[in-house]
């Protein structure tokens, strides 16, 4: 028997769009990966400012971060925004050795597992969470994004 896919309404907004931004395409690729359930989602990409205005009044940090998770509703419909920092992603990929493609398609899943409720407060936690990021990643034919980053974390 054919597994379905569960439904998602993806929408992408490009507030920012430098060259190195992903197509749209890539995006519902690197969703549908981690989707779990039917979602209605939406991807925004930011400049720099707007993603340190957004984390300094949402969370209170005053700093660009690469992804940020709004949760609206995870249960019967996973529904959420995805802000990406698109400067952040493209420098945390370059620190990190790998391809902007990759870095955003990592953070794509990192962002939709916290829509369905994942997160790494602590070291379980965040063991597990890693755990199903590496393999969704490896499933969509990308490096596990941590033993790259142990990697340079051990020579730096």
């Amino acid at each position: 028997m054919k597994k379905t896919k569960p439904d998602l309404n993806l929408s992408v907004q490009y507030a920012y769009r430098p060259t190195d931004v992903p197509p749209r395409s890539l995006f519902r690729k690197w969703v549908c990966a981690a989707q779990e359930s039917g979602a209605a989602v939406t991807i925004r990409i930011v400049s720099e400012e707007e993603g340190r205005a957004l984390n300094r009044d949402y969370r209170g940090k005053d700093y660009a971060t690469n992804v940020l998770s709004f949760v609206y509703e995870q249960a019967p419909l996973c529904q959420g925004d995805l802000v990406l920092c698109a400067a952040v992603v493209s420098r945390e990929a370059l620190e990190q050795g790998k391809s902007v493609e990759a870095h955003y398609a990592h953070m794509i899943v990192h962002g939709m597992l916290h829509l369905q409720g994942y997160d790494h407060e602590d070291d379980a936690d965040a063991q597990a969470m890693e755990a199903v990021e590496t393999h969704i990643m490896r499933r969509l034919g990308y490096t596990d994004p941590y033993a790259i980053i142990e990697v340079e974390q051990q020579h730096g």
